[in-house]
């Protein structure tokens, strides 16, 4: 990922909680038949390792689960708040009009090489631990429990889960910090009076920086 100085983010508590605030990751692998990119809900466990374990799983029959189990390097990549940037926004464009269009938004890219099991233990402790995850907000939430267990040990054999040790990880926060003070707050306001709440969410996050 092309990361200028400016917009770099290093800290791994902040790397970490952008990762586990994004609901869906994309996992991308390269093999002898090009690319394979899969789009899941992962785990995070922070203690394991340098920079953190990544667990999530994938359809037995999935093309990509072969693949990870080749062991070739592996990229997770994490999307946060993103917005469109008007020029209108920079108090620049009355001065010289030299502004364009620009896109703000926070991505972590996360690199490893998985280890795949299908040990129905391991497999059913990584289900629980997702879905508790996942239901806890709801007001009557779902336990794997509150299927049989028959249609669960049939579940668990079309899945393969994996654990990828991160061993490189880099998180870019492109929020204007290139542009001048009254150029961002230009923008801040902007988006924030936005009816999209996906801009005004990423007008936060450039108040929180």
């Amino acid at each position: 990922m092309y990361t200028p100085s400016a917009f770099r983010q290093n800290d791994l508590a902040t790397l970490h909680r952008e990762i586990r605030a994004c609901r869906l990751a994309t996992l991308v692998s390269h093999g002898e038949n090009g690319l394979q990119a899969s789009h899941l809900p992962l785990l995070l466990r922070p203690e394991q390792g340098e920079y953190g374990t990544l667990y999530g799983h994938l359809a037995r029959a999935n093309p990509h689960a072969r693949l990870l189990a080749e062991g070739g390097e592996a990229l997770v990549m994490f999307s946060g708040a993103d917005a469109y940037v008007s020029p209108s926004w920079y108090p620049a464009k009355a001065e010289h009009g030299k502004v364009v269009p620009t896109w703000n938004y926070i991505a972590v890219h996360a690199h490893g090489r998985a280890e795949v099991f299908d040990d129905a233990e391991r497999l059913l402790a990584l289900l629980r631990e997702l879905t508790d995850r996942h239901e806890q907000p709801r007001p009557q939430p779902w336990a794997i429990a509150d299927a049989p267990p028959d249609y669960i040990d049939g579940m668990l054999r079309a899945i393969v889960g994996f654990a990828l040790p991160i061993e490189r990880l880099e998180g870019k926060w492109k929020l204007g910090q290139n542009r001048s003070a009254a150029d961002q707050h230009g923008v801040r306001s902007g988006l924030a009076a936005s009816l999209d709440p996906r801009d005004r969410a990423l007008a936060q996050r450039m108040t929180d920086r």
